[in-house]
């Protein structure tokens, strides 16, 4: 098929905020009848993708077309007049008002001036039995399952549109025979000619349902390649810029035998988030968690630490039995947690950086025990010395500081804290070289003074060159353990991309 013949096409596009490049002459084209998988990991650019192949937002530089035309999509609904519609995993409609009144609102049918409720209820009937439904088009949308709300939400995207249809991770709240049902619908509308673009972290419903593949990696095109010529160790290796033959391996030969047993877990998980694992972690010991974003890497984290807690199997700290219901008693444990998402999850954007540092040893503490601002400027004075945070002043909202100098202040903040096992999220994700070089360096130094570590990380060189051990994740089960030997990127990649019926040597 020639380019001129792509239904929706991306020629070039740029986007920018601020200095970053979010998008760098990005390509991409979308053929008729066919499911096209846009993969990537956190950072990639799918989501500014797809926000300006659907008009919300503006490229800098590029041009989108529509059958080989070049348009301007000045918003979402401009872009539902060129055919384009879009279902996001959080379903977009209105949980209280009727099926019929989602298929059809904007554009209800009417007699005499009014909604003909009759009319449109008939007609619901009639299109929801085109996708295998046969529940009352009356009864509200919010009494049936994610699954048939997601159905519901395609039926009138493609009523809407037509010509194609954006599914942004479509499935990650869906259990296994309701995927089953939904690619049952994608088949059809697949058969029937529509361009349906697939946005997932899950490889398996990949291979499953895509014909072909498009990658993207910190804003810019890895390749777009027919599914058929790729592997699943393919695709990971595509996503991660790591090439398999990599034989590099850590010096960190682990000596558990050595070394004192910290945190026993046994069974432990939470049903729909992660599955029962088991896991024994040693002072003195980096444990690295490598997988593909929604692989169940931050949510193993927060169950470990109670944000989530665990309602299956047990705990032993130091040999004790002990219960982490909450993130107070994980901190009483002397557990400490830097979040993947630091602007939401880990900085208060408007205390001072100070304030920031010295916050969860305050909450430790209690209020009755409460720091006075000397104490407070002498806590956060040593950590910024040492942590060479990089701040006018230790008074300035956090918010100002640039991303690296927020990190090292938010892992300050545990640090302050004196705690016994330390879980990072993805530590050096988006922040300068500088601040890259210098978490690195605490980790090993704090691996080398005794302290134990979860550390999460895309970064396969940099999680190999610091862990004693790593865990690999997948569809929210830990598969594989490594260590010694096998701890290297090619092994990792291996993990990761296995069917699940297949064994990890």
């Amino acid at each position: 098929m020639t380019e001129s013949q792509y239904v929706l096409e991306a020629r070039g596009i740029i986007k920018i905020f601020g200095g970053h490049i979010a998008l760098d002459a990005i390509d991409f084209g979308l053929r008729a009848g066919e499911v096209h998988a846009l993969l990537g990991e956190n950072g990639a650019g799918k989501s500014t993708l797809i926000k300006i192949l659907t008009g919300a937002y503006q490229p800098d530089g590029g041009a989108v077309l529509v059958d080989g035309e070049p348009v301007t999509l000045d918003n979402p609904l401009h872009a539902q007049t060129h055919g384009i519609g879009t279902v996001y995993q959080e379903v977009n409609l209105l949980p209280n008002r009727s099926v019929a009144e989602n298929l059809y609102l904007g554009h209800q049918p009417t007699r005499f001036g009014l909604v003909d409720h009759r009319q449109m209820e008939a007609d619901a009937r009639v299109l929801l039995t085109r996708y295998g439904l046969t529940l009352d088009p009356g009864s509200e949308l919010g009494s049936h399952s994610v699954a048939v709300q997601q159905i519901v939400a395609i039926a009138r995207a493609v009523a809407l549109s037509g010509k194609v249809l954006i599914l942004d991770e479509p499935t990650a709240s869906l259990d296994r025979n309701e995927v089953e049902r939904l690619f049952e619908v994608i088949g059809e509308l697949k058969r029937s000619g529509l361009a349906i673009i697939f946005i997932t972290h899950f490889l398996d419903q990949v291979f499953a349902i895509a014909d072909r593949v498009t990658v993207l990696r910190n804003g810019q095109l890895v390749e777009t390649q027919v599914l058929d010529a790729l592997s699943r160790t393919d695709v990971v290796r595509l996503m991660l810029g790591k090439d398999i033959a990599f034989n590099g391996s850590t010096d960190l030969e682990p000596e558990s035998s050595h070394r004192e047993v910290l945190l026993e877990f046994s069974g432990y998980g939470r049903k729909g988030t992660v599955s029962p694992f088991d896991l024994t972690i040693h002072k003195g010991e980096v444990i690295g968690v490598a997988g593909l974003l929604g692989s169940g890497r931050t949510e193993l984290a927060r169950i470990m630490f109670g944000a989530d807690p665990a309602d299956q199997g047990t705990l032993r700290i130091e040999g004790a039995s002990e219960a982490i219901r909450h993130t107070t008693d994980a901190i009483g444990h002397r557990f400490g947690f830097c979040p993947e998402d630091r602007k939401a999850e880990g900085i208060f954007g408007d205390l001072s950086v100070r304030e920031n540092i010295v916050i969860a040893l305050q909450g430790k503490l209690g209020w009755f025990r409460a720091l006075n601002r000397d104490e407070q400027l002498e806590i956060a004075g040593k950590f910024s010395e040492s942590m060479d945070i990089r701040a006018a002043s230790l008074d300035m909202p956090i918010k100002l500081l640039s991303g690296g100098n927020q990190q090292k202040a938010i892992l300050s903040r545990w640090l302050a804290t004196d705690p016994a096992f330390l879980i990072l999220d993805e530590p050096t994700r988006g922040i300068d070289v500088g601040a890259h070089a210098e978490i690195v360096r605490t980790i090993n130094r704090l691996r080398d003074d005794g302290m134990a570590m979860l550390v999460i990380s895309s970064e396969l060189d940099e999680v190999v060159a610091y862990s004693s051990r790593i865990v690999v994740m997948r569809d929210r089960e830990m598969v594989a353990e490594l260590h010694g030997k096998n701890i290297n990127p090619g092994i990792i990649v291996q993990a990761i991309a296995n069917h699940p019926d297949e064994a990890v040597s």
